[in-house]
């Protein structure tokens, strides 16, 4: 989204519109991301409701930089701490009629604890771990990891699509 710093800048001004504005170019975005992590749609309207409740309430928290990514990553940290409520009081098993290898891969994630999810990351080479690690928890797109690592963008995708693949393996043997 174009101007979306100036946006900022406006919002810090108490500028309803600018916030409207932010939010329909943004909007979506962060529900897509809230949905994809949590797995749930009332809970992906609320982070997505919470997060720019943040963006009204306290603007400053943006620093500067690319506003999508900041987002991304409040967004993330947001689901973070709604998984790790979740693992402290489990509620549901998890669906059996996951439809495809992605929606499993968020499936597992949003129903392990943090401390699991971590050891199985140590158990990946390094070439996967670290964009894994990069795209998932510091909300950096494959782009930017390409660019940060200058490896090319395909092999990027190739790594996390494995390291995510293993991932999921190493999880699953401790579950069962």
């Amino acid at each position: 989204m174009q101007d979306a710093g100036r946006l900022m800048a406006d919002v810090r001004r108490r500028d309803a519109a600018a916030f409207e504005a932010l939010y329909d170019g943004f909007g979506r975005l962060v529900y897509g991301i809230a949905s994809r992590m949590l797995a749930d749609t009332a809970t992906a309207e609320d982070v997505t409701q919470s997060v720019f409740l943040t963006v009204w309430t306290r603007p400053e928290a943006f620093r500067g930089g690319n506003v999508g990514a900041w987002l991304a990553r409040v967004t993330r940290n947001r689901c973070l701490d709604v998984l790790r409520s979740r693992a402290a009081r489990p509620s549901a098993e998890m669906p059996v009629d996951v439809a495809d290898e992605t929606a499993l891969d968020d499936a597992i994630l949003a129903r392990l604890d943090g401390a699991r999810v971590r050891s199985a990351l140590a158990l990946l080479p390094v070439e996967q771990r670290e964009p894994i690690e990069m795209g998932f928890f510091d909300g950096v797109t494959h782009d930017e990891i390409a660019r940060r690592s200058g490896i090319p963008l395909g092999t990027i995708k190739t790594r996390i699509r494995t390291g995510l693949r293993r991932l999921r393996e190493h999880l699953a043997g401790g579950a069962a």
